[in-house]
Parts: structure tokens; sequence; C-alpha cells
């Protein structure tokens, strides 16, 4: 299979997998030092924002990888912005698994307490479980309908409380934080000197609101004393609750320990929430490098909005409404056509252009197919052209993935491997070439089911729900488009001597409303999603929804001769 051969570049591009010195190379960024992993490298490179820029990526296991993701604050219906940002990086997580065979460890956290939920269970007057319980199943159901892989395990905020504690606690004790008078545990900045500001300069970094008992303006909550009608845990500093960025780190760090490979999030949490991740949970370790690589996805945005989609700013769609319209494949190339660090902008426009870009893979896939079973005669194939074009297309999509996760250019190097095929399948109506090209068709409609399901789409089998619903109008489909083809063979068949009466040379005049008879259905399923394509003698049928799913079933070939090409 052509993904490990995807193994085998990269090792030509690195010799092989080098154990690298503890002490390796530094790469200093706005003061700040970011050490060289030792460990394995994997020949992939990846942009750091801890560095901004693209560094290799190099993982202490061989063949594994740790990586923690910000969950959802489930107060709310997720929208596009959260599909966007989990989207992109299942993208990632399936080619580091699926093409260059690393095993991805995945951790994410739900945040199920937090001032948002409190305030909206006393709105609904509900507790604030029931609120982040209901929504996050939702969110669940949300993921697996774009077909997200789930992580290795879902970790909820309140059942790990009693561990963010004693996290906290030893953050007091190596001297990185401080307790008020009112019961508030804050992060104090200046212990960790210069430190802090990975993501951001000092200048950018304003504090957080909070209590007047503050020593600087940045230092950060790592426990709030409880209100009135809120819910709390017993602690050491009184009853309260965690604060938000306390949570991450403890969970992070109680699934991988003191050190993690990678860790994802939008471009918005890159400050504050992931720069005081790193610095408390480098307090708590003291250790100088916790997570080495962090990866952040771009906004989405509507298009014509410079503002992102959130919850806060009304300005959202949730992914049930998408799901009406669109399908969870259309999203994924959508997401595939834009980097994963680059700002992205929603509109239909941009999704018919998703779709498209699919309808115009399912058709050359579909037509190959027919090409392959003798459906469909075509001029001689330039067969040792299309395996060139081949080989190109898989080298060129192992070096653009294997660079920062580059999916446009890989769907791109794909589309162009369709055109060289599409040039090479021109249907003719008569063809007395006994030489063939099935094999090549065939090896390229399989790479390219391949690759697309190393990022998530699956055009042979993403149809299986729908064809629970869909197999008895398909069965319905197939015989009345049988019974059509034998119509039209019946109307095509030619009289032994040819009167000059005939609209059709050849024909017999009174058959000649039965072949109008099979046009006029075949126009009027097609505004009903039935498309019937004939070309020459050849039928061949397929079925779309209103989200473009396509269902294609291909008739046996019938021998009566050619009436006229579509």
């Amino acid at each position: 299979m052509w993904r490990h051969s995807a193994r085998s570049l990269i090792s030509k591009a690195k010799a092989s997998s080098v154990k690298f010195r503890s002490n390796g190379s530094c790469c200093n960024t706005q003061g700040k030092t970011w050490r060289t992993p030792s460990g394995f490298d994997t020949g992939l490179k990846t942009f750091n924002s801890l560095t901004k820029q693209k560094e290799p990526l190099i993982l202490p296991r061989e063949g594994v990888a740790t990586w923690y993701s910000c969950g959802p604050t489930v107060y709310d219906h997720a929208h596009l912005g959260h599909a966007c940002s989990y989207v992109r990086f299942d993208i990632l997580q399936r080619i580091l698994s699926r093409l260059f065979g690393i095993t991805v460890i995945h951790a994410m956290v739900i945040t199920d307490i937090d001032d948002k939920i409190i305030r909206r269970s006393l709105e609904e007057n509900v507790s604030s479980s029931t609120i982040a319980r209901m929504y996050e199943e939702e969110f669940k159901r949300d993921m697996l309908s774009l077909k997200v892989i789930p992580p290795a395990a879902y970790l909820r905020v309140t059942e790990n409380v009693h561990h963010i504690v004693a996290f906290i606690g030893r953050i007091v004790e190596n001297g990185h934080a401080y307790v008020t008078k009112e019961g508030d545990v804050y992060f104090d900045i200046q212990s960790i000197g210069d430190r802090y500001g990975k993501f951001v300069t000092p200048v950018d970094s304003q504090g957080e609101p909070g209590s007047s008992n503050k020593r600087d303006l940045r230092d950060f909550a790592l426990w709030k004393p409880s209100k009135p009608q809120e819910p709390f845990w017993e602690s050491p500093w009184g009853k309260g609750r965690p604060g938000w960025h306390i949570e991450c780190s403890t969970i992070a760090s109680c699934v991988f320990g003191s050190q993690l490979d990678i860790h994802s999030g939008g471009i918005d949490l890159a400050f504050p929430h992931h720069e005081n991740e790193i610095a408390q949970s480098e307090a708590y370790h003291q250790c100088g490098q916790w997570a080495n690589y962090f990866l952040h996805s771009g906004h989405l945005h509507l298009k014509g909005s410079a503002e992102k989609m959130s919850k806060s700013l009304k300005n959202f769609i949730t992914i049930e409404d998408f799901l009406q319209s669109y399908s969870a494949n259309e999203f994924r190339m959508f997401c595939l056509l834009t980097k994963y660090r680059s700002a992205i902008d929603y509109s239909d426009a941009s999704m018919h252009g998703a779709r498209t870009s699919l309808e115009t893979i399912s058709t050359f896939i579909s037509d190959a197919e027919s090409y392959i079973k003798g459906q469909v005669q075509c001029s001689p194939v330039q067969e040792d052209f299309l395996w060139e074009r081949l080989a190109e297309a898989k080298s060129s999509t192992v070096k653009a993935l294997a660079d920062d996760f580059d999916t446009p250019k890989a769907i791109s190097g794909v589309m162009n491997l369709i055109y060289h095929g599409n040039c090479q399948l021109q249907p003719v109506s008569r063809s007395d070439v006994a030489v063939r090209s099935p094999a090549v068709f065939g090896a390229m409609v399989a790479y390219i089911r391949d690759i697309l399901d190393v990022f998530g789409i699956d055009l042979l089998h993403s149809k299986a729900d729908a064809a629970n619903n869909y197999g008895r109008l398909q069965a319905v489909v197939e015989q009345l488009t049988h019974f059509r083809r034998e119509v039209r063979a019946f109307a095509l068949t030619h009289q032994d001597d040819s009167t000059t009466e005939s609209k059709k040379p050849g024909l017999y005049t009174e058959r000649i409303p039965l072949l109008k008879a099979c046009d006029t259905i075949r126009d009027d399923l097609a505004p009903l999603g039935v498309l019937i394509k004939d070309r020459g003698a050849t039928s061949t049928w397929e079925i779309k929804d209103r989200q473009q799913r396509v269902s294609r079933i291909n008739t046996r070939r019938h021998p009566a001769e050619t009436y006229h090409d579509d």
C-alpha cells in the first residue's frame, strides 16, 4: 500500500530515526528559549507557536505522540467555529497515524464547571450539572456526526477537582502561587521571572480581572472562593472551585506526566489560556519545557466579517443546523482546502466549492469504474503517462503533508491527477481498439480513495447509513432503469433495410416515440435526484440527495448499437 511508501520517502529525507542528545539545539524567540526535544525524528516539520516557525517533529518515543487539546465549555450548542478547529486537528491526527504510522494518544478536557455554565443554570433554574451534561452529550454527538475520532479519553473538570486541588497545592509549595485573605489562590507571575510571555510580548500581556489583593495585574486565579448559589468543593483555602487555566494543566499532567508532545487549540486560546497553562505546568513540574509543540488553528469567519464565529458574539451556526444543508464530507473538504493555521471564510459559495471538488472526485471514480468494467469505450490510453502521474501524485502528497500538514497542496495533487485521468477518459461511440488499460485506472481510484480515507473522507462507505434509507429506493430505480434500458434497446434495433423516412437512419420509424419517452423519463427524474446517463449503448445511473451524497450503481452493458451520447 502506498502509505507504507510514505514512510520510506520520509526516511530518505532523514536517513534514519536518530536519537538526539538531551542538550539539543535551542531556539530563542522574544527572549524565550525553546529546546529541540530529545528523541526520534519523524521526518515531518510543523509550525510551532512557541518559536513561530516550522520545527522538526521529534518524539521521545518512536512512533508515539502524546496530544492534549482543550475541549468545549459545555453551556450552549457547539457551532461551526468549534467544528472547524476540531475537524482540522482530527485531520492532522489522521495524517500522523494513517499516513506516517504514528500512534496518537489524545486526551481532551470537558469544562463542565464555569461562570457561563453557572449563569445558564440560574437562568433556566436547573443545576449546573444538568446544563453541562446536556451540552456535553450534544457536543459528542456533533463530533461523531462530523466523523471526528474521539480522544482516548474525555475528562471532566468536576471529576478531577481533587487532582486540581493537589496540583495547586504543589505550585504553592514551590513558591509560585499565593493565597489571599478572601480565599483566592493566584499564580505569582513575578516568581518565574522573564519566562512569562511565550506567545505575546510583555506589553501585550494584560492581566485578568480579580481580587484587588493581587501582587501583579498579570497574576491569574488558580482557585476561586465560592459565591452564594454556586457549586463548590472543599480545599485547604476554603470552599470554592478551580480557575479556568488550571484544569488543563492538571488533567494533561495526570494523563501524560511532566512531558507533553503536542498541545492544540484555536489561536484565540494562545493567550492567556495556553500561556498560563505553560507557566503553572512548568512551575508544578519544576521543568524548563513542559509541552514541546503548540499547534493553533485559525479562526472561522462568516464571509465579509472580520470577527470570529463565537457564542458571545451571537454570530454562529450550530453544527446540527449546518448538517441540514451540507454533509460531513463536504465540511471536511472545506477545511482541507485551507491550511489549518489560516483563518477561513465560511459562506455558501465556499461550501459549494468544497461540494464541487467532491463531485469532481466522485464523477471521476464512477467514470473510471465504468471504464474498468468495459461499460465505456475510449480512445487508446497513454498508460505509461498515467502511471508516471500517479507516482508523482503519491510523492508530492507525502512531501506536502510532511511539510506542516499542507492539505491544500495535497488536494491540489489529487485534483491534478484526476484532470490527467479525465483527459484520457474520452468516450467514443464505437471503438475497434482491442487494447485497454483498466489497471492504471484501478490504481488511481484506489489511491484517491486511500488518501481521502486518510483525511477522513470515505466515499466508498460514507453512505452506509444513507444506504439503509435508500435501499428500497435504489431497488425501485434499478428496476425502472432496467426496464428503460430494455425499451431503449428494443427501439434502437435496426431494420435490415433502412428507410429514408426514419429520423434515425436504420431505425423503425414507429419506435422513435419510445426513444423520446426514454429521454423524457431521464429528464424528468433528474430534478428528483435520479441521474441517468446514456453513454452510447451504455446506461449508468446515480442518486443524489439534497446534500449531494452520491450513491451510484452501474447497469449491465447491453449489446445494442449506439443511439446517441450525452
